[in-house]
């Protein structure tokens, strides 16, 4: 449930920041440029948010899996992905200012690191679900989407000529957080009891 209400708020205010900017064109601006000026201590709590859901998701699937692949790695590549989130939305707040030169390297290593091991961690995850009891449904779904938000991270990163950037990252962030939704709604209804569904 906490991974559930901590990724809808991460989306409402990601969603708001993009109306509430009208400094910053939605389609160009990524979506880190939102972290400086108004709403950004609002967006950034909301990466911390975010942060704090992938690290739950991870270890409550570890925690609750049960089939023969369980494993660690998923788990472990959403939490370093976690803590990257969160260096890019702690380190936003005052990095800038304190070291002007080192901030934007700290902030693309923290960024690329949460991507990246978001996105894998999402693609094993999705692997292990397909031999987990209750899971054969879901898991199919699951690991078309999370293809789906890798080959779009790698089409972001390297085919420049393709959506304007704020566009294009956001459309991944869309889907990775989709794919989070879905599956912390899945975990979450898997654990309500029976009267309750």
């Amino acid at each position: 449930m906490l991974a559930l209400v901590a990724l809808l708020l991460f989306v409402a205010t990601a969603l708001w920041t993009q109306f509430a900017r009208t400094d910053l064109d939605w389609v160009k601006a990524t979506l880190s440029l939102y972290l400086h000026g108004p709403w950004g201590l609002a967006l950034r709590t909301a990466y911390c948010m975010l942060a704090l859901a992938i690290a739950v998701l991870g270890v409550a699937l570890y925690r609750y899996s049960v089939g023969p692949r369980r494993s660690a790695a998923a788990p472990l590549l959403f939490c370093v992905a976690a803590i990257g989130l969160a260096i890019v939305a702690i380190g936003d707040s005052w990095l800038p200012a304190a070291t002007p030169l080192l901030a934007p390297l700290i902030h693309g290593l923290a960024a690329n690191t949460a991507f990246l091991c978001a996105s894998v961690g999402m693609l094993l995850q999705a692997w292990y679900l397909r031999r987990e009891p209750g899971w054969r449904g879901s898991a199919a779904l699951l690991w078309g989407w999370a293809w789906l938000a890798f080959v779009l991270l790698w089409m972001h990163v390297l085919w420049r000529g393709g959506a304007p950037r704020g566009l294009g990252q956001k459309l991944v962030i869309a889907v990775i957080v989709g794919w989070l939704l879905w599956l912390a709604l899945a975990l979450y209804r898997r654990g309500r009891p029976a009267g309750t569904r």
